[in-house]
């Protein structure tokens, strides 16, 4: 009975200072610029637990992220269409990066403080590799299942090579690799340096930032053909 009470006590604790920081996060300039001594004093507990639990700022910085992205993970590993799996690749492609830009606009300064914050290769990053997975698997379902006639037309004489790619994207034998490096694009429109640029430099607006992204996404898709 102690040991649960003090796993609740120290889940309680870690709530509260993850409540604390991103309260503090979102009314600075940057979230890097709120130092560990404020997130203590806000959320009640000594600067050494902070350091224990979340190792330093930048793991601090990262599970607020992990913490306020989860739902949307949720939404999308296990929820109802349109960004559940159970919707159709073409609905849910569209529908999970729209999503995902309207995070990163919320939760702009978060956003972009933890992508300056990484070491090395940010496509090397657990939750990067999450979302690309996602995005390269329903692209290559997409394509590889092939809307319409003529994939692989003209294969091994040169003649028609890329016919119908720009309206269907890809046949059966490219959908791996186009897939993989569809993924990655589409995913870098909605990166929150960009995010920041266009919102913050440009004062683009939301809703002419998510239809901009969602024509992008249309033209890497292609057209849906009908039969």
């Amino acid at each position: 009975m102690a040991e649960r009470k003090a796993r609740a006590d120290a889940l309680r604790n870690r709530e509260t200072v993850l409540a604390a920081a991103d309260q503090l996060f979102a009314r600075s300039a940057s979230p890097r610029g709120v130092s560990m001594d404020e997130i203590a004093a806000a959320a009640g507990v000594g600067k050494g637990t902070l350091f224990r639990r979340f190792g330093d700022r930048t793991g601090l910085i990262r599970a607020v992220y992990e913490a306020r992205i989860e739902p949307l993970r949720q939404a999308v590993a296990e929820g109802p269409a349109p960004l559940g799996p159970a919707a159709a690749p073409r609905v849910r492609v569209p529908a999970l990066l729209d999503a995902l830009l309207c995070f990163k606009l919320d939760h702009r300064h978060l956003s972009l403080a933890l992508e300056e914050a990484g070491s090395g290769s940010p496509y090397q990053a657990a939750h990067y590799a999450w979302w690309h997975g996602i995005l390269r698997d329903m692209l290559e379902r997409l394509w590889g299942e092939g809307e319409g006639e003529g994939e692989g037309e003209g294969e091994g004489d040169g003649e028609g090579d890329g016919e119908g790619a720009g309206e269907a994207g890809v046949g059966k034998a490219g959908a791996a690799s186009d897939g993989d490096f569809a993924a990655h694009v589409l995913l870098a429109a909605t990166r929150a340096d960009l995010v920041e640029h266009l919102a913050g430099g440009d004062g683009v607006t939301r809703e002419r930032m998510r239809a901009q992204l969602a024509a992008f996404v249309g033209r890497v898709l292609g057209e849906e053909r009908t039969a």
